[in-house]
């Protein structure tokens, strides 16, 4: 964290929301714009002073890292990027960090999607981190591309009990039975995790729904916040964890920092975006905090 940067910019911050108190109590109307220069600063300063803040991974998001984390080295893991691009900011983070946990544990992973725009993702997420951060990694050894098939949720009614019944080749047409990696897998219930990001239809509900509980496999997910709520009910029985929004990514990538040294260095989009948030947020509650003020005084006064 950048104390410096930080001091001066609540300093700043708490100088300006003081003198607006101020102007408040003595009945002066505050113009919109000023609020939205203050959240303007509030997202702009962790920026420019590279301020950003340590997180302690809550329970429900400790439960997915603990899961990785003890299984052993070959197990197999499945992750589905169920998101496009629109989305990809808010949960990108998540899938970039299973997929490097599952690389430094030794596991093996299988990849796919249920939306025709993650492929692009699966593409990117291969040549940015498989082969720059473990170029010792092999595709169809260690990891496998089984890219996009239509159907959405129907997808998992069939490879639930026969993967080859939907996939006969990875995405770019080798035969899955000429990988290493394949041998054995007959259907999900052949994986020792399920790991859906997304935040829309088919997503981590749909796994839950049709594979992971009446497969008895193990299932985590990672979604958009404003579609955690939804998948807490399903926690911990049906979903063993699940990481929401920005802050679970940067709790999950904090967990991977600390444990993982080869990993301190490599980017953290989720810790870096918790600044901007983490202040933003702080300047929002001061200023429901000074409404409550200016209305208690003018009640009094009148």
């Amino acid at each position: 964290m950048n104390n410096l940067g930080l001091m001066i910019s609540l300093l700043i911050i708490g100088v300006g929301l003081f003198w607006i108190l101020i102007r408040s109590i003595q009945g002066r109307e505050v113009e919109r714009r000023i609020i939205f220069i203050f959240i303007g600063l509030a997202v702009a300063a962790p920026i420019l002073f590279k301020i950003s803040f340590s997180e302690k991974a809550t329970p429900i998001v400790k439960a997915v890292y603990d899961q990785i984390e003890k299984l052993p080295a070959n197990s197999k893991i499945l992750i589905s990027y169920d998101y496009d691009p629109s989305m990809a900011p808010e949960v990108g983070p998540m899938t970039d960090a299973f997929v490097r946990h599952a690389m430094a544990k030794g596991l093996r992973v299988y990849i796919m999607t249920l939306w025709a725009t993650g492929q692009p993702l699966i593409v990117t997420a291969i040549d940015e981190i498989i082969k720059k951060e473990f170029p010792e990694k092999k595709n169809g050894v260690d990891y496998v591309n089984l890219g996009y098939k239509a159907g959405g949720s129907g997808v998992l009614n069939v490879i639930i009990t026969d993967i080859r019944k939907m996939y006969l080749t990875d995405v770019n047409g080798v035969n899955i039975d000429s990988m290493e990696i394949m041998h054995g897998i007959r259907s999900l219930r052949d994986m020792n995790l399920l790991v859906s990001v997304g935040g829309g239809l088919p997503g981590v509900k749909e796994w839950i729904l049709f594979a992971g509980d009446p497969g008895h496999i193990p299932t985590a997910g990672g979604c958009a916040a404003v579609t955690a709520p939804l998948l807490y009910p399903y926690y911990p029985n049906q979903l063993l964890g699940l990481l929401g929004g920005i802050k679970g990514a940067a709790e999950y990538e904090s967990e991977l920092k600390k444990e993982y040294p080869r990993l301190a260095n490599a980017p953290q989009p989720g810790i870096k975006m918790m600044g901007p948030q983490t202040l933003a947020h702080l300047v929002i509650m001061a200023f429901v905090v000074i409404g409550n003020i200016t209305y208690f005084i003018r009640k009094k006064r009148s």
